[in-house]
Formats: structure tokens, sequence, C-alpha cells
């Protein structure tokens, strides 16, 4: 293998150093959502098909979608055609759509392609479906459906698919301009190849791309120890930078590029290659283009979209009824403390959230107004181990705010920052900078997802203090995260909760 010293731009360095950790050059998402879900993107072209239906049936007989759903159903809407076959009509205009638009590729990423050329094949896609559509009716001689409603129908979907997807992208394009679900790129190589691919990633903003840097290997040979050297301190930077993909564009032997692939599979990397094919290793693989140049990914991390979208919907609606239901308990409480001492109700400290990025989090204030300037002088009374800090009787609680804690009430604030996507329901506590500072690489698993008010260690390990049990739990929990284990830590939660263990 090619080896060599690790260079990386100097805006790489102080991302742990400062106080704002990965403030610009790590800063989001998340996501590694870049790919659009088909499950999604396919359930809701088919809703969009039955909705025009429906539209296009009430505009031409003027009946109501309900009426139109008892005549279906009883056979009596067309002229004694049965509804086994209107639903069979039905259903092949929604599968035949289904399988144009993704024998177009409309259901990949849509990055890489212009938003006009998408708008063309989305059309396209609609049209051969209706041509199919009027051919199945003509074979059938199913006369009597007005065909006033076959067309509006294909024009109905092509206009409602067509600016969908419209919208879409200019929302994508949006979030990326505000650095926000971008995929973090770190480019291996060296020569005129990796400077062309650097200008097209910062220029081409809408691509979804955020560069944090490159690794240059040198010319000479060395043992396979070496070779080892330079992939850790690639995979290091990787996983101290949030790296989402790497681009290989070294001119190196199959081996070397298979070591990376396998590495790059381990840590959930995605990897791409700017040709040669580098034997045959690519072969298959599809071709995106970033500007003028060609890449070709060899491994493509799957992300659950579908499960993601519920989990913020379930966020979305669970903070806004706690606090409404509970506004009249937060006013209450808000009042206490202002009478308690003096000091603002709320306490609000920077946090770092998914991919290190800092956020406000909110709480009801539970000590007394200079706490954080006397915490050095309990730091050997520390009962944690590492990294954590905690104080069985720390002098500065206040009398409320210990029962605030022994309740875990001074937390409700915080699904307003649910309610800002800072935030998730549950997920692994938000450490301060500090903290992070102190993380080894294998740590930094904990911000691959949204933080969360709740998790596995507040109902499972939460008298626990050992770090490495804190740290555990919450790696178990970004592994074998689903809806289900969400319910569970809730349901578990509540107990904690009114069994006042909170501290």
């Amino acid at each position: 293998m090619q080896t060599g010293t690790v260079e990386l731009w100097q805006r790489l360095s102080g991302s742990v150093n400062s106080g704002r950790v990965w403030e610009r050059w790590g800063e989001d998402e998340p996501v590694k959502v870049r790919r659009a879900a088909p499950t999604l993107w396919v359930a809701a072209d088919g809703l969009t098909i039955i909705a025009a239906v429906a539209l296009a049936t009430l505009y031409r007989l003027h009946t109501t979608p309900l009426a139109q759903l008892r005549e279906v159903w009883n056979g009596t809407l067309f002229s004694g055609r049965s509804a086994a076959v209107m639903l069979a009509l039905l259903g092949g205009f929604i599968l035949t759509l289904i399988a144009s638009s993704r024998r177009m590729h409309l259901y990949e990423p849509l990055r890489f392609s212009g938003y006009l050329r998408e708008q063309q094949l989305s059309a396209q896609a609609c049209f051969t479906s209706g041509l199919l559509l009027t051919g199945a009716l003509y074979l059938l001689h199913a006369f009597e459906i007005p065909r006033s409603i076959v067309f509006m129908t294909i024009a109905l979907v092509t206009v409602a698919l067509g600016v969908r997807r419209l919208i879409y992208r200019a929302m994508l394009y949006r979030r990326f301009k505000l650095d926000i679900g971008t995929r973090n790129v770190l480019i291996v190589g060296t020569g005129p190849e990796v400077q062309a691919l650097r200008y097209d990633l910062e220029k081409l903003r809408h691509l979804g791309y955020s560069l944090k840097g490159f690794v240059q290997l040198g010319s000479s040979r060395s043992g396979a120890h070496a070779d080892d050297v330079v992939l850790d301190t690639l995979f290091q930077q990787t996983r101290k930078h949030f790296v989402d993909e790497i681009f290989f564009t070294a001119g190196c032997e199959r081996e070397v590029v298979q070591r990376v692939l396998e590495r790059a599979r381990e840590q959930g990397v995605c990897l791409r290659i700017v040709p040669d094919l580098y034997g045959g290793l690519a072969r298959n693989s599809p071709i995106e283009y970033i500007g003028p140049l060609p890449t070709i990914p060899l491994h493509s991390v799957q992300v659950p979209e579908l499960r993601l979208v519920l989990k913020r919907a379930f966020d979305i609606v669970l903070s806004i009824g706690t606090l409404l239901a509970l506004s009249p308990l937060l006013t209450a409480i808000a009042a206490a403390i202002k009478l308690d001492s003096p000091g603002p109700v709320f306490y609000p400290s920077e946090r770092l959230g998914k991919k290190g990025r800092v956020f406000r989090m909110v709480k009801f204030r539970t000590m007394v107004e200079n706490a954080e300037r006397r915490k050095a002088e309990l730091q050997h009374m520390n009962e944690r181990d590492g990294v954590l800090f905690k104080v069985s009787n720390d002098p500065r609680i206040t009398p409320l705010g210990r029962f605030l804690r022994k309740y875990s009430l001074d937390e409700l604030p915080q699904f307003w920052n649910v309610l800002k996507g800072e935030m998730s329901v549950v997920g692994p506590r938000p450490p301060f900078a500090s903290e992070v500072q102190q993380y080894k690489l294998d740590h930094l698993r904990r911000l691959d997802v949204m933080p969360g008010i709740t998790g596995l260690w507040q109902v499972q390990g939460r008298q626990d203090p050992s770090f490495a049990s804190y740290v555990s739990l919450d790696v178990r929990y970004v592994d074998n995260w689903s809806i289900w284990m969400d319910f569970q830590i809730i349901l578990r939660t509540i107990v904690v909760v009114f069994a006042g263990t909170g501290s």
C-alpha cells in the first residue's frame, strides 16, 4: 500500500479543542438519511393516484367520495361494471406508475439529477402509465367509464407528482443551504482529480455534501505495519469528524481498496471511488456524477427512513400534547422557582446533539444562581468515575430543586427542544462539550443519533456510577433501536418518575 502522512486542512484541527465543538465543521445530521425511501415514495404515489381518481369522479359525476365508495362496492357506479374490475384497473394503474418510476430511477437520490430532468422523467412515467391504462380500457371494452375521468386522472396525477417532487426538492435544498442534513465527506488521494472533486463538492451545494478535508497518501512503499497505521489514522479521522462518505481517488492496488471497503462496512461509512475500476471491484456498480466527475458507490448504508419519519411524528405529537396538558403544572413550577430563590426560571445549557451539533437544552433551574462557578470546588466530592459528575448532597441544589429532580420535573421544558427538532423523546442524554473532549473514539457513537429526554440508561442503569455502563447502554440503544424499544423505554420511564428515583 502506498503510505505517507495524513494531511488534513487546518479547519479540521480544532474540532474537539474549542468550547463550541463542531459548530461549523460537524454540526449536522443525520442523519445519514439522504436516499429517498422507496417505501415512503411508493406509498405517496399510490395515495396520489387514489386521490386523483376521487377528485376526477367527484367533478365529473357530481357525487361525494363516500357515495363513490358505496357505489363502487355495489357495482353500480358505471353501468353495472363490477367492483372487482374497477379495483383491478386502479391497481394496475398504480403498479404501472410505480414500475415506470422505479425504472426511471425516480426513487433514487434526487440530488444527482437536475430538477428539470426529474420533472421530465416524472411526466414521462405518468404518461406511460396513462397509455397502458387507456389501452386496458379499450381491450376490456369498458365504454361505460367516461374517458374524461381517465384523462383528468392522468392530468391530476402528473401535476400532483411534479409539484410534490418540486416542493420536496426545494425543502431539501433549503436544508442543505443551512448545513442541515448534509453528508460529511473525506477525500483520499492526490493529483488533479482531488482538486476537481473538491471544487465541485464546494460549488454544488445542492448536492448536500459538506467537505471535511482530505487524506494524502505518499508514494513510498512501506511494510504492512505502516499500512495499518495509515488505515487506522484514516478511520480515526472518519469517526472524529462524523464522516458519512469517503471518496477514494488514490491510484492504489485492488487489495488496498478492498481493505478500505471492509473497514468502511464495519464502521457504517459509505465509500465511493473515482474510476479506475480497480481490477473489476466496481463492476456492475451504478455511476453517479458529482459535477462532471463520475463516482461509483461500492457500499451504501441503508437507513430506515420510514421508521425515522414515524419517530419524528411521534415526537411532535407527544411534545405538543405534553406541553399543552401540563401547561398549568409548568406555570406553577415556574412561579415556585421564582419565589424559592433568586435567579431565572429556566437553566439553558449548551449541549451537543446529533453529530456534535451545538444546541441550547432547556431545564427548570434547580440550583443556586452561581452553581457553575462553584462546580470546581466540589470536584473532590464527585461520586462518578471518568467523565460524569454527580454529588449526592450537592449544596448547590435548592430545596425546591431537590424535589423537582426527584420526580424529574426539571426535565419537562425539554419537550420544547423535542418540538424544535433538537432532541427526541427517547435517546442518549446530550453531553456537555467538556465531556466530549474527554471521550474516546468509540464513545462518539453516542452522538450518531438524536439525543433524548430519556433513554436506556435512565431506566436501566440510573444508579450505576460507572461511565462504561453509561456508554454501553447508550451504544446498545444506537445499535438496536426500534419504535417498539422507544415505547418500552417510555413506559419504564413513567414507572421511574412516579417512583421518585431521580436525583
